[in-house]
């Protein structure tokens, strides 16, 4: 049997390894498409520039092109369906995957078949100086949230508390949100969309009621119109504030909640359309009211996650990805991982601003990588950047280094974790805050 050629958008050295662990690599011959490091600037995003490379390049091989993946979100999700369309390899439909990714779209799909499970929503135009009448006569009132038809993680994002708020945050919508609206703008001229949906293109915005909870992120595939979702994946906040302190797989949700939200799954996904990939849904349990709100659809597995699976069931949920886009059942195992609990700790500072005047080096990393086995550590800054000039930061603290981690229970989990960061040694100078 021949080797399959996979081609990877935006494939770096990390995933590279992952990828070479999945059941069958020996059979996979792994290509990567368009520099990881464009694809992980989210300050511009050339979609149709980086589509016309990637055409060029995979026109140029000489060999059969088995399958075309990714696992990041815009540009690289939207990407997938084009070329996958272009030579003949298996995806989503465009339509299928702009209806979780258009988030006026599927709001409106999701109101269709799961009403009582998403917030009120609306869609206005940031440059209409009545937008925020608009938004209260759709009955929205403070507080709220707002957020382009399309993003990259949670940039442009603002929670509305008052009026003043409001002229702050379309203050900044209206003088940054061309950087994704254009190239999203491009993706929807390449679909057949309905024309109210075509109405609402990339340079408008949303406003949803506030939702919360505990919040989960349930990772699922659909494989010949069968929707399977496979595991669910808790997102830890700290205390008091927004900031994500871990990922942890399996979830502790009560199995009944976790029950309801696979159906919840199934129902929408379904409904969408979307066939042959794999995605995943971020939901949230309000344990006061009990009730369950779907937060937003995701195209692609959580690479946040891939560790996780790898360490609890034995291999990257990337095997999903690789298999759906090969034609074949996903052949993902369960609980056959080195551990029972695994968790990615962020590695946060909680100052407003600094110069990072130390790292740890290579051998303080292997060090602790030994000391605590099948733990990885990835740096987010170097020597010399500032603090505010990392990408995608939350409002309050900044990511320094990820942190993946497995154990018996979750107990040693977070004690280990604690003992590691410990040894964890930054040192900033020129602090703000």
């Amino acid at each position: 049997m021949s080797d399959k050629n996979v081609f990877v958008v935006g494939l770096d050295e990390l995933n590279r390894k992952r990828l070479e662990h999945l059941r069958g690599a020996e059979n996979y011959r792994f290509h990567g498409v368009i520099e990881p490091s464009e694809v992980y600037d989210t300050e511009i995003f050339p979609i149709e520039d980086m589509l016309s490379r990637a055409e060029t390049q995979l026109n140029e091989f000489h060999d059969s092109i088995d399958a075309i993946v990714g696992y990041m979100d815009f540009p690289v999700s939207t990407m997938l369906p084009l070329l996958c369309e272009r030579f003949g390899t298996r995806s989503t439909s465009l339509e299928s995957l702009l209806k979780c990714e258009h988030k006026y779209w599927s709001r409106c799909v999701q109101r269709e078949v799961i009403g009582d499970y998403i917030p009120r929503f609306t869609a206005f135009d940031p440059f209409d100086s009545e937008a925020l009448h608009k938004i209260g006569e759709e009955g929205l009132y403070f507080p709220f949230f707002v957020k382009p038809i399309k993003s990259s993680g949670s940039r442009l994002g603002f929670r509305i508390e008052s009026p003043e708020d409001f002229e702050q945050a379309i203050s900044r919508l209206c003088e940054d949100i061309g950087t994704i609206s254009e190239p999203f703008n491009f993706v929807l001229d390449h679909a057949k969309l309905p024309d109210d949906v075509r109405a609402i293109d990339g340079g408008h915005c949303m406003a949803e009621e506030i939702i919360g909870g505990w919040q989960c992120t349930v990772e699922g595939y659909v494989f010949q119109g069968e929707v399977i979702p496979y595991g669910v994946v808790d997102s830890i906040r700290y205390p008091q504030v927004l900031s994500f302190f871990y990922y942890r797989y399996p979830s502790r949700l009560p199995d009944h909640i976790q029950e309801k939200m696979r159906e919840l799954t199934r129902q929408v996904m379904k409904h969408i359309g979307y066939d042959n990939a794999a995605f995943n849904i971020e939901y949230f349990w309000d344990e006061v009211q009990d009730r369950i709100w779907l937060l937003e659809i995701n195209t692609r597995i959580a690479q946040s996650h891939c560790d996780l699976f790898e360490k609890v069931d034995g291999v990257s949920h990337q095997q999903i990805t690789v298999d759906l886009a090969l034609g074949q059942l996903p052949d993902m195992p369960y609980r056959k991982g080195d551990f029972k609990v695994a968790a990615k700790f962020f590695y946060r500072v909680f100052f407003v601003d600094a110069t990072i005047s130390r790292v740890p080096t290579e051998e303080e990393i292997d060090t602790l990588e030994q000391a605590f086995p099948g733990t990885v550590i990835t740096l987010q800054a170097e020597i010399g950047t500032r603090l505010s000039s990392l990408p995608e930061q939350d409002s309050y603290s900044f990511a320094l280094a990820y942190i993946w981690m497995g154990a018996d229970d979750d107990t040693s989990l977070e004690e280990n974790y604690a003992r590691l960061a410990e040894q964890l040694h930054f040192e900033f100078e020129e602090i703000i805050g």
